[in-house]
């Protein structure tokens, strides 16, 4: 029986490695290999070896380096018995072979710089946005292609063909497994901030589905986004980070009991997580701190002051205003534009707001962006202009993928028969 208790014991830490260290130990491997499917294929011999040896060796004092090391000489003993019938493979194995060597063995314990190189190879930007995603979830993160497929709707095939296209993308243009020189480093870090949020606001802000929100994606950003402050503390980095832990905060206020959609307005605040709150505010002085403002810090600047508000009322919309006025200028996105208008309509009137909205969507931007449509239908109706918030409802009803949002609009139509 004790015996038996052992062999579970071991087995407890086996499977606590697992989850703590794989996607480290794999980073190293994919360096050490140069190949992401010999690395996961030597990453997942390395755990089987570990549960069919540590029982009777014991655990050993670092296990994270004992795996990439099992790995690593697993995978060369394997190419070279494939080689026997691939003699295109002699070559590979013998450069391994050398590469080990020249080490004595022995695995540099400083992970961090492959788990850095990893974010960086599945966010390069020769990869299309859906395979960027697709990729550092899987790799970096370690989601199945079933769990991918399941936050985005897509199918599990689909998810994997992109894993497949993307990795011999990266094989055959020769892209390189690591951090950029630090003339490229400000562009590089846009596309794997941009994937990062891409991922946090499909878990925020599912685009279809039942539900409102997936909380399994958002968490799976905002743990990449600690991986990356931690290992690459730019401003920028820093400022994504915090607005994420102040949207999340805001999480357990947006929808009713029965799931139904409740705006910013309305949210029960003493329900937003003070945690998250604090964090972030903590991260956006940080940010600031560092004198280069971009667009993730003047939005997480932004979220902060919402915050920090005891009600709706008591918000200062005047700073939010120019706050946006700052952004726009950083990010002329017609997005911005549009929240920036919602912003005004708050400080200067609904008048004032819907003013600029109809300049974005005279301008042909955003016309088929649901939330320009619910916005001005919003302003319409505080405005009295019954029959052109109907309108505008109407038309983002059209837009909409998502139930709850589907729900709200239809709400609000009804509500516009009563006034």
């Amino acid at each position: 029986m004790g015996g038996e208790d052992a062999a579970g014991q071991v087995q407890q830490t086996v499977d606590a490695v697992y989850r703590a260290d794989s996607r480290r130990v794999l980073a190293t491997l994919i360096r050490l290999l140069g190949d992401f499917d010999l690395a996961e294929e030597a990453m997942h011999d390395a755990f089987a070896a570990a549960v069919e040896q540590w029982p009777r060796d014991g655990i050993p004092a670092n296990p994270r380096a004992w795996l990439v090391s099992t790995g690593r000489f697993k995978s060369i003993s394997a190419m070279r018995k494939r080689a026997r019938f691939d003699a295109s493979l002699t070559e590979v194995a013998e450069r391994l072979e050398a590469a080990a060597r020249d080490t004595g063995g022995q695995v540099d314990e400083s992970v961090d710089d492959d788990r850095l190189r990893l974010i960086f190879t599945c966010c390069h930007p020769a990869l299309t946005p859906d395979a960027q995603i697709a990729l550092t979830l899987r790799e970096v993160c370690g989601l199945t292609t079933e769990e991918i497929g399941h936050a985005f709707l897509t199918s599990p095939s689909t998810v994997a063909q992109r894993i497949v296209r993307a990795k011999a993308k990266i094989r055959d243009a020769g892209i390189p497994y690591q951090v950029p020189v630090l003339g490229a480093l400000a562009e590089r870090l846009d596309s794997v901030l941009h994937v990062i949020y891409l991922v946090f606001n499909e878990g925020y802000f599912a685009s279809s589905g039942e539900t409102l929100t997936r909380h399994d994606l958002s968490g799976e950003a905002i743990r990449l986004g600690r991986l990356l402050v931690d290992l690459l503390p730019e401003p920028e980095a820093i400022g994504l980070l915090a607005l994420m832990l102040l949207h999340e905060s805001r999480r357990a206020a947006r929808t009713s009991p029965s799931g139904e959609l409740i705006l910013l307005a309305d949210q029960d605040r003493s329900r937003w997580a003070r945690d998250q709150i604090a964090e972030g505010s903590a991260l956006v002085e940080r940010a600031l701190t560092l004198r280069r403002l971009g667009p993730y810090t003047l939005q997480a600047a932004i979220a902060a002051v919402h915050a920090e508000a005891a009600t709706e009322a008591s918000t200062d919309w005047r700073q939010i205003v120019g706050l946006y006025d700052i952004l726009v200028r950083a990010d002329p996105a017609p997005v911005v534009e549009l929240n920036r208008a919602a912003a005004v309509a708050m400080r200067d009137g609904p008048l004032a707001g819907l003013t600029l909205i109809d300049g974005i969507l005279a301008r042909g931007d955003l016309s088929d962006y649901l939330h320009a449509h619910s916005a001005r239908a919003d302003l319409c109706r505080r405005l009295g202009r019954v029959g052109e918030a109907r309108a505008s409802y109407t038309r983002a009803l059209g837009l909409t993928r998502q139930e709850p949002e589907r729900r709200f609009l239809e709400r609000r139509l009804r509500e516009l028969t009563e006034m």
